[in-house]
């Protein structure tokens, strides 16, 4: 009983020790190598106002100063930074009100001299960070859970996101680092290369911890270092409250602040900063920085042409503004961080006083009987600390309980200090940044472009009305000019009217964000000449924008109705576009994994380009399609009235044979030039099926086909009735019973060759059904 009751009390102790307050430290100074000649020393440093940091960048080929080419980077506030082989990543400062949330944003430096800017991450607060020469990893505060991103050129192997680290993230080359939940050293990842790296880290307890390519080094709870990995110079002896360390080069701040630095080539401080004290160090490669504890200057040495005598930055801040310090805070703290927050100093191991050993006190006189035994306050001593740590365990898992109820969450990290940023992050719909965060995070977005709102605004001119061309699924479409004088398309997403009614306004704003989360997603997963190109997104300050390629010829739609153009005045053209936009949802649904379904084919979503190629877009009502023609997905019926396939909206059973139905529609409108829902002379209306499929039938399709077109000639005739026995097969009412996509690919590509040849056609020339 009595072991039990000691059990209990070991465990819930140690549970609230790990729930208590804990120091974490950021990054606040980054190196990161753009090429072999040029490196990049970036330091977040104090705003006059205070209310958040200024990330500031200089390279060591321009002493006066880099400027991130992203206008005005320092709109948001930023607690991280980490740089490595052409790539520089900053972490926000977490939400300050709602649920917490923080993003990872990364600039990438191109070898022809552009950068490239992406947001990797949105979602819960990181409260670790670092990074390798290629790897970018961060700790979710609320779950511990490791996460890493990587550039497409990096190795896809490097899967760790299933790992946990409580803090001391380091990363290495394709391995990570850290301190568990149980206080013990941790390393993950690995190759042949660094195989002894993950396999033999050391045992005990440690406060630092640093990796290099192949190498770890660590402060143990002694203040001295412990280095394990690829055999390295030999280390320094003393007691030490930091290290770090580049390619065969070492640096460690001593417990007196002082640096020491060791490595091949007799590498070394530089004399003036021999006796200086230092308040932290970064290093990558050959370059070391270092903060100084006198006025929070940053200092560089290590590269020929870093001047060790001069400060890069002034006034760099020096660590995270927290609550508590467990050993407490820096000097002239006050200077960075606000109210009550402070920035801790590392603890450093203090050896004992050298003395004599006490002399052994005299044994003690025996106690007078009062009625209690030794053994009997043992049990009450046990009994008091026991109930008191039952009691303080209850209350604690109960505030757990209610607080988890409220939807709160609870940060490992202590309180972050939650300065003000600005407002993007506070979008209503929740679903939607889960949503967005999901994306990013698995890498769905990785070779789209994140455009800030100011770019957007300035390249539409403020969505003025001269620039709006066209609406989409959810929102209006406008023409814009980018800073590098590339014509694009923006989609912006249709604010809800406040006075609408709340459930009505909730199910549209849902219906905007799923929209526009699913062309986000399905645009930036395929890749077709006759799919219209995503190039980039915008969520921000509640605006959601997509930017596509401009599409100079607008719609189909627009030629065929609208539009007084000439050239679609053809049938070998009009047969053209209908094969573009075929072999678009042929690859959609055969080659597209898992397969898609649109559910909006119609002639607006059919745009031309400058050649007059017919590409499908508008991918807001898509959904992953079934495996096979076999199934079909069981939802309620969406689409456009005119081209909604007949039987999906009676029995509410999606197939690809849907979109077959909707494409139909489009020949019949190609073939008669007759809108799908359209007005006859006594003004009723009247469906293009119910009107032109009829005539095809009964071999009179030369009563319905366009006026506005030249009549076919008698090589067209047999390719023009080709394509509307196609036309009437796509429309059947049973869909197993339409063709699929691939054979009206084929099917059209010898209607277009016909054009130009005299081949003997038939219904059934060719044609399989399915």
């Amino acid at each position: 009983m009595a072991d039990s009751l000691l059990s209990f009390v070991s465990l819930t102790l140690f549970l609230l020790l790990l729930q208590s307050p804990s120091i974490f430290s950021l990054p606040t100074v980054s190196i990161s190598h753009i090429n072999s000649n040029q490196t990049l020393i970036c330091a977040l440093t104090k705003s006059p106002t205070q209310q958040q940091t200024r990330l500031n960048c200089t390279t060591t080929s321009s002493p006066a100063g880099f400027q991130l080419p992203l206008g005005d980077v320092n709109r948001y506030s930023y607690v991280g930074i980490v740089g490595g082989a052409g790539f520089l990543c900053a972490l926000s400062s977490p939400s300050s009100s709602g649920t917490p949330t923080s993003f990872l944003v990364c600039w990438r430096f191109l070898a022809n001299g552009s950068t490239v800017y992406k947001r990797v991450y949105l979602g819960a607060p990181l409260k670790d960070i670092d990074s390798g020469e290629s790897h970018v990893c961060g700790i979710v505060s609320a779950t511990n859970q490791l996460l890493c991103w990587q550039w497409d050129q990096f190795n896809d192997d490097f899967t760790l996101n299933q790992s946990q680290f409580r803090s001391g993230l380091t990363v290495g080359e394709n391995y990570v680092c850290g301190f568990s939940e149980f206080g013990e050293i941790r390393c993950v990842g690995g190759n042949s290369n660094n195989f002894n790296i993950t396999n033999n880290s050391p045992v005990g307890n440690y406060s630092v911890i640093s990796a290099g390519y192949s190498r770890v080094c660590a402060v143990n709870s002694t203040g001295g270092l412990d280095c394990w990995g690829e055999t390295m110079i030999s280390k320094p002896n003393g007691v030490f409250k930091s290290v770090t360390m580049g390619d065969n080069r070492f640096c460690a701040i001593r417990d007196n602040g002082t640096v020491i630095c060791w490595g091949e080539n007799g590498f070394n401080l530089p004399k003036n900063l021999q006796q200086v004290s230092f308040e932290g160090l970064q290093a990558n490669r050959r370059v070391f920085c270092g903060i100084l504890t006198s006025n929070y200057s940053l200092y560089c040495w290590g590269n020929e042409s870093l001047n060790s005598n001069s400060s890069i930055f002034t006034d760099v801040v020096p660590g995270l503004c927290t609550s508590t310090c467990d050993c407490g805070p820096i000097t002239n703290y006050d200077a960075f961080c606000r109210q009550s927050f402070m920035i801790c100093k590392p603890c450093v191991y203090i050896p004992p006083p050298e003395s004599t050993p006490p002399p052994i006190p005299p044994p003690l006189p025996p106690p007078r009987n009062s009625g209690w035994s030794t053994k009997m306050v043992a049990f009450l001593v046990v009994g008091i600390v026991g109930s008191s740590s039952f009691i303080i365990a209850l209350s604690f898992f109960f505030f757990r309980f209610c607080k988890s109820n409220e939807g709160s969450r609870v940060h490992d990290s202590g309180p972050i200090e939650d300065i003000q940023i600005a407002s993007q992050l506070q979008t209503s719909n929740r679903i939607l940044v889960k949503k967005l965060s999901h994306l990013i995070c698995t890498g769905n977005t990785r070779h789209l472009e994140e455009f800030t709102l100011q770019t957007i605004i300035d390249a539409t001119n403020n969505f003025s009305d001269e620039n709006r061309v066209g609406s989409g699924s959810f929102g209006s479409v406008y023409s814009a000019i980018l800073p590098n004088g590339q014509k694009v398309a923006v989609k912006r997403a249709e604010s809800t009217p406040s006075t609408s009614y709340a459930g009505g306004t909730k199910k549209r704003q849902e219906d905007t964000d799923n929209a526009f989360v699913n062309e986000l997603e399905f645009l930036s997963r395929v890749n077709h000449k006759n799919l219209v190109q995503l190039l980039g997104f915008c969520e921000e300050n509640k605006e959601l924008v997509l930017v596509y390629e401009f599409m100079e010829n607008r719609s189909l739609h627009d030629h065929l109705h609208d539009l007084n153009s000439e050239n679609v005045m053809s049938w070998p053209a009009r047969i053209k576009l209908a094969l573009d936009a075929a072999r678009g949802i042929e690859y959609l649904h055969v080659y597209a994994d898992p397969p898609i379904i649109h559910r909006d084919i119609k002639s607006s979503n059919i745009l031309l380009d400058a050649d007059w190629m017919g590409k499908v877009s508008d991918f807001g009502l898509s959904l992953m399609g079934p495996p096979d023609d076999g199934s079909h997905l069981s939802l309620r019926a969406a689409g456009t009235v005119g081209y909604m396939d007949p039987e999906y909206y009676k029995f509410e059973q999606l197939t690809t044979k849907s979109d077959v139905y909707s494409f139909g529609v489009v020949l019949l409108e190609l073939l008669s030039g007759l809108r799908a829902i359209h007005r006859n002379e006594a003004g009723e209306r009247r469906n293009v099926v119910d009107v032109v499929a009829p005539y095809i039938v009964h071999g009179e399709i030369h009563r319905v086909l366009d006026h506005k077109v030249p009549p076919p000639t008698p090589v067209e005739i047999e390719a023009v009735k080709y394509v509307g026995y196609l036309a009437v097969d796509c429309v059947i009412l049973e869909g197993k019973d339409r063709p699929s996509m691939s054979e009206l690919v084929s099917c059209l590509e010898r209607a277009l060759m016909a054009c130009f040849t005299v081949p003997s056609f038939s219904r059934e020339l060719d044609r399989t059904d399915s």
